[in-house]
Parts: structure tokens; sequence; C-alpha cells
């Protein structure tokens, strides 16, 4: 009943209603976006961030209010899931019915909205139609839970804090504490261990005698961990996969705006990452999403963000391992959302997600 009640609002309501619907729904989704600022001594551009993504929601919102027709407003709402600002696409308005008895493919979200326009146009005993139309929009079936993998997969499940994650005081221990969980899930007879992304805070290629370590214990387990990636004068957000003794690496597609790339025009960008980043690059990306064959299955690889992004779930793959590290925005919402935005996409895709997080949001979804 509330998410009914709420699309009523946003398709019957003025263009003011509409503006300080989108800024304080993006307030209470999106507080935590500018969180990562904490750990480069940039504290206070997190206010100025949670006022310009208000901003940018509430005046997306406005636009769709200068249309007062409510069926004008359906279209411009199903819209919104192809609409990203900044290239940051956490915003999906059906992902308010993932827990509803309606669906949440696009038709159905389509006869979602268009039942409520329905409702508000019609006139008298008319308005029956508008059942109709939500009738369409329930999803009648239970999802089925999909089929796990064979492989006996551990996922590790860390809390390591973002402002030591990296100093090179915590190096040893960190290495150390990623080998503990190797070697506890080969004593419990697992057959893949996933450590979340960048689990080594190092670039692991540089150091060839861990890696010559994870590729000797790898024959006894298969190895799936996050750590950075260098190629000549470029770096990459990577998945190593260390198998029978040797090792694949899978670089990240899609990066984190504003994370790990400044969406904006070039020289901009350089100004950001002067002042912000210590004038470090963005990082680079591989060209395709990489598939791994482990054993005679086919997992594909996603890293955070990601994994929440459309292409990255081409050709609908049956398994997915995905990494990340929520340690830039806790404590928040953040791996809620995130785990829902998952959740939406497995279903989407009939996708089994395996999905390995430090702090929080490690999980199965299927």
């Amino acid at each position: 009943m509330n998410v009914i009640l709420g699309f009523y609002l946003l398709l019957n309501g003025d263009k003011k209603t509409l503006f300080w619907s989108g800024f304080f729904i993006a307030l209470l989704w999106f507080y935590w976006i500018g969180f990562s600022f904490r750990f480069y001594d940039a504290s206070f551009v997190i206010p100025i961030m949670i006022f310009l993504v208000c901003l940018v929601y509430g005046l997306l919102f406005w636009m769709i209010g200068i249309f007062k027709n409510p069926f004008v407003r359906v279209l411009l709402f199903l819209g919104f899931s192809f609409v990203h600002p900044l290239s940051f696409n956490w915003f999906i308005p059906e992902l308010t019915m993932l827990d509803s008895f309606f669906g949440v493919t696009k038709w159905q979200f389509g006869l979602f909205l268009l039942s409520i326009a329905l409702f508000i146009e019609l006139k008298s005993w008319y308005k029956a139609v508008a059942i109709l139309a939500l009738l369409g929009s329930v999803n009648y079936s239970t999802p089925e839970p999909l089929a796990l993998s064979k492989k006996k997969i551990y996922l590790s499940q860390t809390a390591v804090k973002q402002d030591i994650k990296w100093e090179e005081s915590y190096r040893d221990e960190s290495i150390q504490n990623n080998l503990n969980i190797i070697y506890k899930a080969i004593e419990q007879k697992y057959e893949i261990v996933v450590i979340s992304e960048s689990a080594f805070a190092l670039f692991l290629n540089f150091e060839p005698l861990l890696m010559e370590k994870l590729k000797s214990l790898s024959k006894e387990i298969t190895i799936i961990t996050g750590a950075l990636y260098a190629e000549e004068t470029d770096s990459y957000n990577s998945t190593y996969y260390f198998i029978d003794g040797e090792v694949s690496i899978a670089n990240k597609v899609i990066l984190v705006p504003f994370g790990e790339e400044i969406p904006l025009p070039k020289f901009i960008g350089k100004i950001v990452n002067e002042i912000f980043y210590n004038g470090a690059e963005d990082y680079k990306t591989a060209d395709n999403p990489t598939d791994v064959e482990i054993h005679g299955e086919i997992f594909r690889n996603a890293i955070c963000y990601e994994a929440t992004r459309e292409e990255l779930f081409e050709y609908d793959p049956k398994f997915m391992i995905a990494m990340s590290n929520n340690a830039w925005f806790t404590p928040s919402i953040e791996p809620t959302l995130q785990k829902m935005l998952l959740r939406y996409f497995s279903r989407k895709h009939n996708t089994v997600i395996y999905h390995c997080a430090n702090n929080g949001g490690t999980t199965v979804i299927h």
C-alpha cells in the first residue's frame, strides 16, 4: 500500500512537491555518497556532495513535474532506469517493489504506474479499469531459488577499517590475515575461497614471493581475491584467480564515479585529482566483462559497483563472483542498498551472485 500511495503522490503532485520529493529521496538513499572523502582529509566535501546529489534528483523530479499529464509522467519515471546522473545508476524506481507482490520487470512496473495514472484520470466507475492494469503488474509466481554452483565456496567476512587498510604498518598483518582465511578454508574442505575487493592492498603482480605463495596454495584450493594490478603506467582494480598453480587476472570494467574515475571533462578531472587524490590518475578498465572457468563452471567477474550495472549481466551469466570493499561508506545504509540492487539484477537475469564484501554485505543471492 505504501508503494502505491508514494507513486500516486508523485504522479499527481505539482512541480514543487516533486522537487522536494526528489530532493529528500536522494537525501535518504544517498547521504553516504561522499563518505569516502573522509579518507582523503576532505570531510568538508561531504555536505557539498550530499547537497549536489539532492539538488540533481530534485531538479530531475521537478522536470517531470512540468508535465501535468500523469501518462507522460509514467513514461518519464520508466525512463529513470536509463538516466544515470554522472554515471551513477543506483536510483532505480522499481527497486521499491522488490519485496512486494508486484513484479520488477519494466513491463510490470509500467503497468503498475499506468494503473495509478488511470485511477487519477478516469472518472466514476471507469476507474475500475485501473484495477485490471494493477492486477497485470502483480507477480503471480513465486521465484524458485536458482541452482547453486556444485563447488563448495567459502566467502570470507572481514571488517578491515578503511583508515588502516592501506597503511604500510598494517601491510604484513593484512597479508597474514588473508593467508589465515585461505588456511581456514582449506582446513574446512572448501574448493574455492573468495576474499574481498582489494583484500591485498597493494599491486599484487609486483610481489613475486606472495604470488608464488598463492599459486602454491591454489593447488589445494582455488583462490579468488582482490588487489591492484599494474601494467606499464596503467593501474587497474582487479580480481586475481589462482587456479591449480596458475593465475589469471580480471580487470574492472566500470569504475566508481568520483572514487576510481572523475566523470567530468578531462581537464576538470585532472584538477579534481590534483586537489583531492594527490594527482593520481583514474584507473584503467577492461573493455569487456571477464568470464573465468573454474573446474568446469563459468563465473562472471564483477568488482563492487559494476556488479550493479546492466552491462555486467550481458548474456545472463549463470554464476557471478562479486566482491566489494564497503569500508569506504560504513556506517551507512550503503551495504543494504547494494544488496537490494544485487537481488534486483539477480532476479532479472537469473544469476546466482556470490558476493564477498569487507565491512558488510557478504552473502549468496539466488
